[in-house]
């Protein structure tokens, strides 16, 4: 397989992190999600424009992961923390991570997921919080662990 190199995501990765957020977005959730109101999604939520302002946000991480020819396959987005309810102090979230298939099931998940904890420690966090959407069997092996448990369900993106 194609190596990964991951790195810090720049606003000039904006137009990629949208192509790369739309294929993956679409990639996990089409099985139960209708056609229209999921491009709309994607037209609010995954353009080069929702991108640009997050990396220029400086209480965003984007971390993204190229192969060696800079095509992006992979992206973690780390935010402060949105869920009113379950939000304490000093805590961030793991909005978003993804891998294009190919990628997966090798141990790229678990390499991008410890570069997300070194994020949380830089940033000084007590919790990393990581929402799921509650139909999803994927990211059992990320949910799984000493250092994830189980706040609460989502059910819908």
């Amino acid at each position: 397989m194609t190596p990964i190199i991951w790195r810090d995501a720049d606003v000039g990765d904006a137009e990629a992190l949208a192509y790369l957020g739309a294929a993956t977005f679409m990639a996990t959730f089409a099985f139960d999600h209708p056609g229209q109101p999921m491009i709309e999604h994607l037209r609010q939520e995954h353009s080069a424009e929702y991108y640009a302002q997050a990396l220029r946000d400086p209480a965003n991480d984007i971390l993204m992961g190229e192969t060696p020819l800079g095509a992006p396959v992979g992206y973690a987005m780390i935010t402060p923390a949105a869920h009113p309810a379950l939000q304490q102090d000093c805590d961030i979230e793991l909005k978003r991570i993804y891998l294009l298939g190919p990628w997966q099931g090798s141990g790229n998940g678990k390499g991008l997921l410890e570069l997300v904890f070194a994020v949380a420690e830089k940033r000084r966090a007590k919790r990393l919080l990581l929402s799921v959407y509650e139909k999803m069997s994927a990211p059992s092996a990320f949910t799984k662990g000493p250092a994830l448990r189980l706040l609460a369900k989502r059910s819908s993106w």
